[in-house]
Order: C-alpha cells, then structure tokens, then sequence
C-alpha cells in the first residue's frame, strides 16, 4: 500500500490499524482507571496512550498483540507521570480533600475507598499484574509478554497480591465480605489452594 506519494504506508494510516486501536479503547480505560483510580486522569492516560500509538505505529509489528502493545504504552505512561508528579498531590477530582472530609454514611464508598487505599500498598509488580489480570482480563500469557517475565511468575505474583490485599483489608475468609454464595466459593476455593 502506498500515501498518495507513493510511499508506503505506515500502520497507523491503514484501516485495520485504526480500528484495532477503537476495538481497544474500552478495555484500555478500564485499565487505566484502575491503574490510576481516577475517570478524569484515565480519560487523559488513555488520550495520550492512543496519540503515542498512532504517532509510533512504526513499532508496532502486525499480527503481533495489539492489546499487549497498548497495555505497555499506557502502562510506562502512567509510570513516567507518576515518577514527574513526585510529591506534588493532583486533587482535581476531590479525591485527596474527600480523605481529609468526614467519610460518607454509604459502607459501599468506605469499602471502595479501603480497598483502592490497600491497593496502592501492594509491591507495584504485584500491583500491576493483578489491575492487568483481575480488572483488565488480560490472559496470564499477555500480562507475562507486557512484564517480560515467565507465565508462571505472573501466576505466582498474582496468588501473592491477592494474599496480601486479603491481609490489608482484614478478609480471613468469605464470611468477611458479605457476599453472595457464587463469591463465596470463589474466596473459599482460593484460600483453600
């Protein structure tokens, strides 16, 4: 395929190239909510995720995984702002002064807020691996290719940061969640294996 002057073109002006990119948009910002805890920082990682993809579709090697490369690029995104803010605190959603306020009568916003608060005090590879498997639903193979590590390391860093958030949160057994049966001997079968 050639531009109109007679090179070829790159990925990203091709078609599929482009809608391989809105196929991924959905599972993209969920990452990237989770990664960040915030819709508004979400919206702006995945923004610039997908600019950085279309302005570097050159790297990108067809019929390899397009969800992997993205996943990456969002992922060192969200890590390269991270490391830049250092102690600076962004509080354009409240999120910082709703921790200082007196906390809403609603055990649902408690639970969220004690769950994202032991989330960020995982190991971040445990972090990482447990938003791309668990909240993303990406494969133990895809998370392993995006880490450069072995598959049987995600499982086993993913089994550790589902140990460890049950540990910070205080969940001993499913009795402690108040949940329904179905999610009941999910936590019963992991915590008997």
């Amino acid at each position: 395929m050639t531009d109109d002057g007679g090179a070829p073109k790159r990925p990203a002006q091709t078609k599929e190239f482009r809608e391989s990119l809105i196929r991924e948009m959905k599972d993209l910002r969920a990452f990237a909510v989770s990664l960040s805890g915030s819709f508004h920082q979400a919206d702006d990682l995945l923004q610039e995720t997908l600019l950085k993809a279309w302005s570097n579709s050159g790297s990108f090697i067809p019929g390899t995984n397009m969800r992997a490369w993205l996943v990456t690029i969002l992922r060192n995104t969200y890590y390269s702002q991270y490391r830049k803010r250092g102690r600076e605190v962004p509080d354009t959603d409240g999120i910082y002064s709703s921790r200082l306020a007196t906390p809403p009568n609603q055990e649902s916003s408690v639970d969220m807020s004690d769950f994202q608060n032991a989330l960020l005090k995982l190991a971040p590879e445990h972090r990482d691996v447990l938003l791309m498997v668990g909240a993303s639903g990406l494969s133990y193979e895809e998370a392993a290719e995006i880490c450069g590590v072995a598959v049987g390391t995600i499982k086993s860093r993913l089994n550790r940061a589902r140990g460890r958030l049950a540990d910070l949160l205080g969940i001993k057994d499913a009795s402690d969640l108040g949940i329904g049966s179905v999610s009941e001997a999910v936590v019963r079968a992991h915590s008997s294996g």
